[in-house]
């Protein structure tokens, strides 16, 4: 149940990135493109970014641990870019999926992704309680 809300709160932040022109990135949808496309594509995508912060994601912030102490966690921002652009390159081989035109906005684009889905990670963290 975790992954699906995952995925979904990944679908919404990459849907709200995709509303801002400047960041230069875009989601193309499946033919013919219409509203239940573009949701269902959404969500691939969100899957997939899923999929690659999981698995591929882990595995660098182990490597870059001492990365992590020397910049005092700014690295993140470029490895949650690259994982932004990874997921790109990836659904890049069909002529659906997510388009990240510029390393650097997507650097942008990350953090606002990583920003939405802290707000989500505390408004649906189940409480504890005592």
């Amino acid at each position: 149940m975790g992954f699906l809300i995952r995925v979904v709160v990944n679908a919404f932040a990459i849907w709200v990135v995709t509303l801002i022109p400047a960041l230069q990135v875009s989601v193309i949808a499946f033919p013919p493109g219409e509203t239940l496309q573009l949701v269902l594509t959404l969500l691939i995508v969100a899957a997939i970014f899923a999929l690659v912060n999981t698995i591929i994601g882990t595995v660098i912030k182990i490597l870059a641990f001492p990365l992590y102490i020397l910049t005092l966690g700014l690295i993140s921002l470029i490895i949650n870019a690259f994982l932004l652009w990874l997921t790109a390159w990836i659904t890049g081989f069909w002529n659906w999926g997510l388009r990240v035109e510029d390393f650097w906005w997507g650097v942008i684009a990350a953090i606002i992704i990583s920003f939405i889905n802290w707000i989500f990670g505390l408004i649906l963290r189940p409480r504890r309680r005592d």
